[in-house]
C-alpha cells in the first residue's frame, strides 16, 4: 500500500524541455497514452528536482529528508470515464536517495533509479550530472536569464508555463504490462522562470532506437525555486479502463 501524501519543498527544479515528430512518440508510448501536442509537435523533457523536507503528510518538516531526483518525462493525454485527461508518461525516474530507489514502487508509486547525482550551483549558474549504474546519463550547463529562447516553439514564457502547470498527473510503468502507478503534483505557488540551456545531454533522448537521428531537438528551459508542494497518489492506471482515442 502506498503512502497517500507526501510532503515537500522543491528547493530547485529544472524542466529541460525537448520537441518530436509526433510520430516517434506514437510508436513509442504504451495505450492508453498518446502525445499532447503543440503545434503538431510532441513536447518531451527532463525534470531534475532538488527536494528538501520530504516526509508523509502531517509529519513536521524536521523528520524530513532530501535528495536530487531526475524525470524522463512525455506530455500525453488519454481518454477515461468519457473524459479527455492531460498529464505525463514518466519512462526513467532516477534519485540519489536510497530510500527513494528502495521505496518507489513499494511505498510510493514509481519506480527509482539510484543514481550518483554531481552539483554545482554558483549564484545563478547550474552545472549538472547524472550518473546511473545501468549507464544512463544526464548533463546541463544553465543559468538564469530575462530573456525567452527566440528559437522555441512557444511564443512566451506564459505560454510554456501554461502548458506545464496542467500536467500534474503523472503515471510510470509498474513492471506489469497495462498497469501504471499514478500520483499528482499538487504546488501551492505554481511560478516558473527562465533558464538559458548552454549544453545538455540525455542518454535516454540521445538513444537512436527510440528517437531516430534528428527526430528531437532541444527546445527550452525552465526554472523553479522553493515551491511548496504534496505528491499524492492517485489509483493506478489500467489498460481495460481507458478508452480508446477516436
Amino acid at each position: 500500500m502506498y503512502l497517500p501524501t507526501i510532503n515537500a519543498i522543491i528547493e530547485r527544479r529544472i524542466l529541460l524541455n525537448f520537441v518530436v515528430e509526433k510520430e516517434v512518440m506514437n510508436d513509442y508510448l504504451p495505450k492508453p497514452f498518446t502525445p499532447r501536442l503543440y503545434k503538431n509537435k510532441a513536447i518531451v523533457g527532463i525534470c531534475l528536482i532538488r527536494l528538501k523536507h520530504i516526509r508523509p503528510y502531517g509529519f513536521p518538516k524536521l523528520i524530513g529528508f532530501g535528495s536530487e531526483n531526475a524525470a524522463h518525462r512525455i506530455a500525453v493525454e488519454w481518454r477515461q470515464n468519457g473524459k479527455l485527461n492531460q498529464g505525463v508518461y514518466i519512462p526513467r525516474r532516477d534519485s540519489s536517495s536510497l530510500l527513494n530507489a528502495f521505496a518507489g514502487g513499494r511505498f510510493f508509486p514509481g519506480i527509482h533509479h539510484y543514481a550518483n547525482f554531481s552539483t554545482l550551483e554558483n549564484e545563478n549558474i547550474y552545472d549538472i550530472k547524472l550518473d546511473g549504474a545501468d549507464g544512463t546519463k544526464v548533463s546541463v550547463q544553465a543559468r538564469e536569464t530575462m530573456s525567452w529562447n527566440p528559437n522555441s516553439i512557444f511564443e512566451t514564457l506564459k505560454s510554456a508555463s501554461d502548458f506545464f502547470e496542467v500536467g500534474s498527473l503523472g503515471y510510470s510503468p509498474t513492471g506489469q504490462i497495462g498497469k501504471f502507478d499514478g500520483i499528482e503534483l499538487r504546488t501551492f505557488n505554481w511560478k516558473v522562470s527562465q533558464l538559458e540551456v548552454l549544453e545538455v545531454h540525455s542518454s535516454f533522448f540521445e538513444d537512436t532506437s527510440i528517437f531516430p537521428k534528428g527526430s528531437v531537438k532541444f527546445d527550452h528551459g525552465l526554472l523553479m525555486k522553493n515551491i511548496e508542494h504534496e505528491w499524492k497518489s492517485i489509483p493506478k492506471l489500467k489498460e481495460e479502463s481507458y478508452e480508446a482515442s477516436a
